[in-house]
């Protein structure tokens, strides 16, 4: 038996989704998001605009950085205990509905620290606060996920925090938000959404229902990347909008692999964009992965329909994209990555890669970490 969830209250899509807002009542709300890229293009406003009423105020809490920090959780948590917000809306890339989906756990949950928040049981936490997550940027599908990913700064490496209770409430995919995104984003971000899709289809706990989701998001993101990442179509920016919340309600059910267990240890040591790392180390991954006769099997039906070979279509695509070869071509030096390297192997094993097809000895983890950084074959 197993019990599946695509998305908690509702999922709102389609241009002008925000007006949505309009049937929130509240009493106050409080806007969660990272930089200055949502009041520059006037979402900020607008939002505020359409969740106007009388005696009822909305605040703003900027700030959170591409990979949320356990410090920004806590300066968060303290906001919110000063404001009491009734509705919490996480607007902006994953970084912010990521963070805001811990703030809210550990302000309703004072019990929770750090020390236990990944070890304890978070059956019976249950949040009042609604939560609405509008997602800015197309790949992390954090809207409908149970998941958050945060840093944790002394150990300079991310850890995953799951429970229902984080699942957003409502989900807002309004294409207009990601029309302005810069061409960089739009690579990075989607290449994160399909190498959700990628590892939800083979991880060996999905279904007929996650692995639909996973096929139409891959081919889907295939199709249409490009396109958005060249010519930024709002139909191309919309395709992949939706494509990238598919990735997420698959994997959310499903679960990832390797490649995100290597990308949070080289994003947590480094502070590397998390969608750029995951698009470097994903055709590398599929290599290692296709020993597994049902992965293989998979990977061929892919290339059936994408009439191309999958592996080399990721490569392709990452060409493309000018997503670099390997992880010394982003700027770790190799004298940083020696130095690293084993604190990077002990926490490549951890996280995802638990549950990737085929379980990856250290012995094997070496030579894989080895591969991505120097851009060397996958040969096992």
């Amino acid at each position: 038996m197993k019990k599946i969830v695509f998305t908690k209250t509702a999922l709102i899509t389609g241009r002008d989704a925000l007006d949505y807002l309009r049937n929130i009542e509240y009493k106050k709300a409080v806007i969660v998001t990272g930089g200055q890229s949502m009041v520059r293009t006037g979402v900020i406003d607008r939002v505020k605009a359409i969740m106007h009423r009388e005696a009822c105020e909305v605040v703003l809490y900027s700030g959170i950085s591409k990979n949320p920090t356990t410090r920004q959780v806590e300066e968060g948590v303290a906001f919110f205990h000063k404001e009491k917000p009734d509705v919490v809306l996480a607007l902006g890339g994953g970084s912010a509905i990521d963070a805001a989906k811990v703030m809210l756990l550990f302000y309703e949950h004072p019990e929770i620290t750090w020390d236990t928040v990944f070890s304890m049981s978070l059956e019976d936490k249950n949040l009042k606060t609604k939560l609405i997550a509008i997602p800015s940027t197309s790949g992390t599908a954090s809207e409908v996920t149970q998941v958050s990913v945060i840093t944790l700064e002394e150990q300079q490496f991310k850890l995953a925090i799951k429970t229902e209770h984080i699942r957003p409430d409502i989900a807002i995919l309004d294409p207009n938000l990601p029309v302005t995104l810069p061409a960089h984003i739009v690579a990075e971000t989607g290449m994160d959404a399909l190498t959700h899709a990628l590892e939800a289809y083979i991880n060996k706990n999905g279904n007929d229902f996650t692995d639909a989701l996973a096929k139409e998001a891959i081919e889907g993101i295939m199709e249409w990347l490009p396109i958005s990442y060249k010519e930024g179509t709002v139909q191309s920016r919309e395709k992949i909008h939706n494509f990238q919340c598919m990735a997420g309600m698959a994997f959310s059910n499903a679960g990832l692999g390797m490649v995100h267990g290597v990308s949070h240890a080289f994003g947590g040591k480094y502070n590397l964009a998390h969608g750029l790392v995951n698009a470097i180390i994903l055709p590398y991954s599929m290599n290692y992965n296709k020993k597994d006769a049902e992965v293989a099997a998979k990977y061929t039906k892919l290339s059936r329909i994408l009439e191309k070979d999958i592996i080399e279509g990721v490569k392709q695509m990452n060409r493309e994209l000018d997503i670099p070869a390997c992880i010394a071509d982003i700027g770790i030096t190799e004298e940083e990555f020696k130095r690293d390297f084993h604190e990077i192997l002990q926490n490549s094993m951890k996280g995802a890669t638990v549950v990737n097809p085929i379980k990856v000895s250290p012995e094997d983890m070496e030579k894989f970490i080895n591969c991505v950084y120097f851009g060397i074959k996958v040969t096992f």
